[in-house]
């Protein structure tokens, strides 16, 4: 019988000072604290770490980015949480998304569920992918947002 893994169990890391171009695909949670370009597709968490550098397309059930950089187009069918101190460049979509007050967030966000509509084709780059709806992330000039906010 397979063992059933906690909730807060991480089931792969790419570590700091570690890089990954390409296509990953996973179950469970993976953490990337290292720098990663590509695609990143899930049923499972995604935790994106101080220091990571990712530049993807990512698709999961939830991301969670507590720090580093990240640019690319985030899709996610549970929630999108942004902590200080991460950078985030591109659009957000999902059913909830939380910011944390002073998160650098750049992009448009629209906070509801992921249909077949929205989520754009496996041939199509960012740019043939259906754009957010609506404008949002209350960002300034200077990285802020308000605490506790949503979109």
């Amino acid at each position: 019988m397979p063992r059933v893994l906690p909730a807060n169990e991480i089931t792969a890391l790419l570590g700091r000072g570690t890089t990954f171009d390409g296509k990953l695909h996973f179950t469970g949670r993976v953490r990337i604290d290292g720098g990663f370009r590509g695609e990143i597709r899930s049923e499972g968490t995604l935790v994106v770490g101080e220091g990571a550098e990712i530049d993807a397309e990512i698709h999961a059930e939830t991301v969670i980015i507590k720090g580093g950089r990240v640019s690319g187009n985030v899709h996610a069918t549970r929630s999108i949480e942004l902590y200080v101190p991460c950078i985030v460049t591109g659009n957000l979509q999902a059913p909830e998304v939380f910011m944390d007050k002073g998160v650098h967030f750049s992009g448009n966000c629209r906070m509801a569920p992921l249909t077949a509509e929205s989520l754009p084709s496996t041939t199509a780059g960012p740019e043939g992918s259906p754009g957010p709806q609506r404008s949002g992330g209350r960002e300034d000039s200077a990285g802020g947002s308000d605490s506790g906010s949503a979109c």
